[in-house]
């Protein structure tokens, strides 16, 4: 895997996003191995706790635009396309989101805690990953932004289901209609994360955190995380994530995620349209 770094110490795993030349954004390739270290330490029964964490003081910042604007590779995905929208924008987002998805559905049925550490910024699909784990500590430098909206988005990666049930509706529209970046202290207080550590031992913390839940009764955890995910509705987070995955790939088909990345990547405000 070239861009996902997967670690066990003792009873932790630690999958690490290891791509800051890209602010460790997700294009395909590295969508996938991520899916595929979420699936190998979820599921490993000696590891009995998880840490997602990106390098190079990044967490995530979501999908890689740069991939999208190019229009991905279909040589090496064409397997994905006949679950695409069109060979548009939304159909490589779709190919990247069948991964993410399928790793965040695998984060919430995991026997075990997930720990998001979030050390910088955790934006679009990158506050997605971070919201849908168990836990999210955050370092006193740490962010966090919807964005989605910058480029004409209407939301993904678990970020419109989760959202509402974290800091309630008036907060959760407040995010998506006016962006504001969120420093650490302003998540904990409305109740978007767990923790804040300060950045000097911020990574030492958050393996002791980790080795404390490791050396705690797995089962039990297990079990009771599958009730609070029933008790919370988070049996109708597949569904939920594919509506989020088919109404992001519609919209990116569309004239004003054109202009969204194009405005982005020439760093000017965005002239949107009514359609």
């Amino acid at each position: 895997m070239t861009n996902i770094l997967v670690s066990i110490e003792g009873a932790v795993g630690t999958i690490t996003i290891d791509r800051p030349q890209r602010f460790n954004s997700l294009d395909v390739e590295t969508a996938r191995d991520l899916r595929k270290a979420g699936l190998q330490l979820t599921r490993d029964k000696d590891v009995r706790a998880v840490v997602l964490r990106g390098s190079g003081g990044v967490f995530c910042s979501g999908a890689d635009l740069k991939y999208i604007r190019g229009g991905g590779n279909e040589d090496d995905l064409g397997y994905l396309k006949p679950l695409a929208v069109g060979n548009d924008y939304g159909g490589v987002f779709k190919q990247i989101l069948e991964y993410i998805h399928s790793t965040i559905s695998e984060i919430r049925r995991a026997p075990k805690p997930v720990i998001a550490a979030v050390d910088g910024i955790a934006a679009a699909g990158g506050f997605g990953l971070a919201m849908a784990c168990d836990l999210v500590v955050a370092s006193e430098r740490a962010t966090f932004e919807w964005a989605y909206s910058k480029t004409g988005l209407t939301g993904a990666e678990s970020s419109t289901f989760m959202l509402p049930r974290l800091i309630g509706l008036r907060r959760s529209f407040e995010l998506l209609l006016l962006n504001p970046r969120i420093d650490a202290e302003r998540a904990l207080e409305i109740g978007l994360i767990n923790i804040v550590r300060p950045t000097p031992i911020f990574d030492h913390d958050v393996q002791q955190l980790a080795l404390r839940l490791a050396s705690g009764p797995t089962e039990a955890y297990g079990i009771a995380k599958e009730l609070l995910n029933q008790a919370a509705g988070m049996d109708r987070l597949d569904f939920h994530l594919d509506r989020e995955l088919d109404c992001l790939a519609r919209i990116a088909g569309g004239a004003n995620f054109a202009e969204g990345i194009d405005a982005f990547f020439e760093k000017r405000p965005a002239a949107f349209g009514a359609k």
